[in-house]
This record gives C-alpha cells, structure tokens and sequence, in this order.
C-alpha cells in the first residue's frame, strides 16, 4: 500500500509565498488566471512546489481564503471596540481589496462547494459581529433602531461595497461618489469625522488603509 504523498509545512516560508502569489494573480487576474503554473511563475518557485504544499488548486484557494478570513476575525473586535465602531466597520466593509477578494472568491464557490461552505462559514461570523457592535453602538447613541434593525445596517455596508465594486470593474461610476457621501454624512453626524486607524496589524492595515487613501 503506497504511503500518503508528503505535504510541505503550513509555516514553511515557500508555502506563504505561494498564497501571497496566488492572492495577487486573484486580485489582478481573477480566479480563472490562477493556475499552478501562474502562481509558481508570480511566485518564483518551480510548478511542483505548488502540489508540495498543497495536494488540489482547491486547497490552495482554501488555504488563501482561510488566511484572510481568520486575519479578518482578529482584527474586526480591535475595530469595532474603538472610539468609532461605525466608522470602523464602514472601513472594514467597503475596503476596495478585501471586496475585489471576496468578489472573486464568491464567483469562484460556484465551482467549488468546499469553498462556498467556508465562505458562508466565515460570513455569518463577520455579520453576527458586526451587528452586535452596530447595535451596542446605536444604542449608545441614542439612536431609534426600531425603524432599521443593526443587522440591515450591516448587510446594507456590505452590499454597498460589493455593488460598487462590480460596477467599477465594468467601468460604471455615476452615483459611486454621492452613495459614499450620503453613507459618510450620516456616519459624521453619529461619531464626527473619522479618526486616525487603531494598529489592525500590517497585512489588514494595508487593505483597510486604501479606503482612507481614497
């Protein structure tokens, strides 16, 4: 009976390369460029490192995903219990690469049921969070939630930022600006202007840092 076929270390330095590489072919490609050849190319590495480290394409797009989904988990209570939770979770939802991501990875879990699964997974942890958080702060507030539940707030940030998203990649942007000034203006007469980001952390800093750039 032949022995299972070696894996290589989940710590090991090749094996984050890869997932950096095949994350960066995700965002300036879409899933359909990331191949084990693409990724071994964008990652400088030879073609079969990839299956050294990760026996399917399948597991590989798990393992990328899984990565920012638990980077994402960490950060997000840091977020939601600064001075400003609503603007936190404003940043958090309608960060430009982190959408472009989970754009790709929701067309992507079409093909894939391992991945839709960890993709509602992750999803309804995100939400539950930050309902709670949007309704501890409405509450703190003052604010009448009767009319608008936490929760459609929630969905509402989320939507917003994947709508535009779709939208920018097919060259549409007529009311992109007036959407984040109303949604803003809003947030501004709840907490004031947006203060500097707490430290979320290099690798989510980054993400979230380009929606402030914007």
């Amino acid at each position: 009976m032949a022995s299972p076929r070696r894996i290589g270390a989940p710590d090991a330095k090749n094996r984050v390369v890869l997932l950096d590489a095949a994350e960066q072919l995700l965002l300036e490609e879409g899933y359909a460029a990331v191949t084990s050849r693409r990724v071994a190319e964008k990652a400088g590495l030879k073609p079969q490192l990839v299956h050294y480290y990760f026996r399917t394409m399948e597991d590989l797009f798990l393992a990328v995903f899984h990565r920012r989904a638990e980077e994402g988990l960490a950060v997000l209570p840091t977020a939601l219990q600064s001075a400003q939770p609503l603007w936190a979770l404003w940043r958090f939802s309608t960060s430009p690469v982190a959408t472009r991501l989970t754009m790709e990875f929701m067309g992507l879990a079409n093909h894939r049921k391992a991945l839709r699964a960890e993709i509602v997974y992750y999803a309804e942890r995100f939400r539950e969070e930050q309902r709670r958080a949007i309704a501890d702060a409405l509450r703190r507030y003052g604010y009448d939630t009767s009319d608008v539940p936490p929760v459609v707030w929630t969905v509402f940030a989320t939507s917003v930022s994947q709508a535009l998203i779709v939208e920018r990649e097919l060259g549409i942007d007529t009311g992109h600006a007036e959407t984040f000034e109303f949604c803003e203006r809003w947030l501004r007469r709840l907490e004031g202007d947006p203060l500097p980001l707490p430290d979320l952390g290099d690798a989510v800093r980054g993400r979230v840092g380009e929606v402030q750039a914007r």
